[in-house]
């Protein structure tokens, strides 16, 4: 299929959106208030002899057949400004060091105007780590086909696509792409073509159980539930909007969404082997371990990594570290040396 050409004034547009993502996300208030990811409803069992030396304890994980140090994903934030050139390479580094799972922003730029594909390409600096490139899914009924969708991997040299699912953002945003339809079925035909896995991820609004028993019926390889609680993409396009109506609209949805942990627990209620990331609103290492517990493979954070990256690659590495103190941590008081053994352990109790 012919890749999309773009307007002198639609690749204006982009850009500049781009750049407004990473300054509303680091500078406004643009984090849910009225919903929780829901991890607070969790709380660990407390063992307070534990038989176990701390540091003996392994956060060493496997997903989508790579090696990883821990169970942390780096979760798809930005490209395609000389900024988020630098915040991408930063992340990089310090994936490579800990042997962290990365995933890049919306490529969909890249489609647009090659030449900016360097503001993505991190694979120089981090040769080893699970990469991930990163499509919205509603650009396949926009012109986007399985040639875009490999040029996007290649150039990358990704080892899986994500493709986002984002109706609440395109719907605040101005001029959004809104046409959702029949697109169950085009993610589907792109599984059976990709010689590479397909993650499919929501924005931060989450993804029931139904819809993700349709995804993998569709062939998807693995979901980010990717649910409310952190940051509020319609609070985003709302402080963005060029108009009233939108902005309104982006107020008025600014709270929509399925919390994390609720995703987290009915998908793996209905789909206990599929690959599962958890994403949205997780603050730190002991939401890391819950997340871990009620049964996903992989944890998400995007926002504070962004600003930590944005200050420096000392800080994002700072960051590493506490996380990880945090989840062995968690997984020390539990009385658990693995993840396995803390996935399995019934330390995790509703309250």
């Amino acid at each position: 299929m012919t890749s999309i050409v773009p307007s002198v004034n639609a690749v204006t547009e982009i850009e500049t959106r781009k750049a407004d993502h990473l300054r509303v996300c680091l500078e406004e208030d643009v984090q849910f208030q009225q919903v929780t990811s829901g991890f607070d409803c969790y709380r660990f069992t407390h063992d307070c002899l534990p038989e176990i030396n701390r540091s003996d304890i392994n956060l060493q994980t496997t997903f989508l057949g790579k090696n990883l140090g821990a169970p942390l994903l780096i979760s798809s934030m930005t490209g395609g400004t000389e900024l988020a050139q630098l915040v991408n390479t930063r992340l990089a580094i310090v994936a490579q060091r800990y042997r962290l799972a990365m995933g890049v922003g919306s490529q969909r730029i890249v489609i647009e105007q090659p030449h900016l594909a360097p503001t993505f390409a991190v694979r120089s600096f981090a040769p080893d780590i699970l990469l991930l490139a990163n499509l919205g899914a509603v650009q396949l009924n926009y012109g986007c086909g399985l040639d875009d969708c490999l040029r996007l991997v290649n150039s990358l040299e990704a080892d899986a696509l994500i493709l986002h699912l984002n109706p609440l953002q395109e719907c605040v945003q101005s001029r959004g792409d809104t046409n959702f339809r029949g697109l169950l079925a085009k993610i589907a035909q792109l599984c059976q073509q990709l010689p590479i896995p397909v993650v499919v991820k929501e924005v931060g609004n989450g993804i029931s159980a139904p819809m993700a028993q349709k995804l993998i019926d569709a062939g998807v390889t693995a979901i980010d539930v990717a649910g409310a609680g952190g940051t509020s993409w319609a609070k985003v396009e709302s402080q963005r909007a060029q108009d009233n109506k939108q902005r309104r609209l982006g107020q008025t949805f600014a709270d929509w969404g399925l919390p994390t942990a609720e995703c987290l627990h009915s998908i793996r209620a209905i789909a206990p082997t599929i690959p599962l990331i958890a994403s949205g609103g997780l603050l730190n290492g002991l939401d890391v371990a819950k997340a871990i517990a009620l049964g996903a493979d992989l944890a998400g954070l995007a926002r504070p990594f962004l600003a930590a990256a944005v200050q420096s690659e000392a800080a994002v590495d700072e960051l590493v570290e506490v996380l990880i103190a945090e989840l062995e941590t968690a997984l020390f008081c539990t009385g658990n040396a693995t993840l396995a053994e803390l996935r399995s352990s019934g330390a995790l109790q509703r309250v």
